[in-house]
């Protein structure tokens, strides 16, 4: 069995980019802007407790909290926020489909 947990994906090891990491740098600023906003209220409150959930805890209101981390653990970071992102996008997304076939199955019985 391959243990693929420490593996870091091409498109954040150091050295020649890979091919998603050279599209992500071709993109424009208004793209990046676009795809980086949360699309609702709840996704955004999702992503702010994975990450919290990630980091740790601690209320910044009560500790003068600082992270140190390597480059390499801050891509792993980034990388799994992303895909958490992706993941709760689509659920969203799929739970508005759902809704809205209701909507139309119960306006069809009507």
């Amino acid at each position: 069995m391959n243990d693929t947990s420490n593996q870091v994906p091409e498109f954040i090891k150091g050295g020649e980019p890979g091919l998603l990491w050279q599209y992500v740098q071709s993109l424009s600023p208004e793209t990046i802007a676009q795809l980086s906003k949360p699309s609702s209220g709840d996704v955004l409150q999702v992503m702010e407790r994975n990450i919290i959930g990630l980091l740790g805890g601690l209320p910044s209101e009560s500790f003068d909290i600082t992270i140190t981390t390597s480059r390499e653990h801050l891509g792993r970071l980034l990388a799994s926020a992303m895909m958490s992102g992706y993941f709760i996008r689509n659920a969203e997304q799929r739970m508005t489909f759902e809704k809205s076939f209701e909507i139309a199955d119960s306006s069809d019985s009507e």
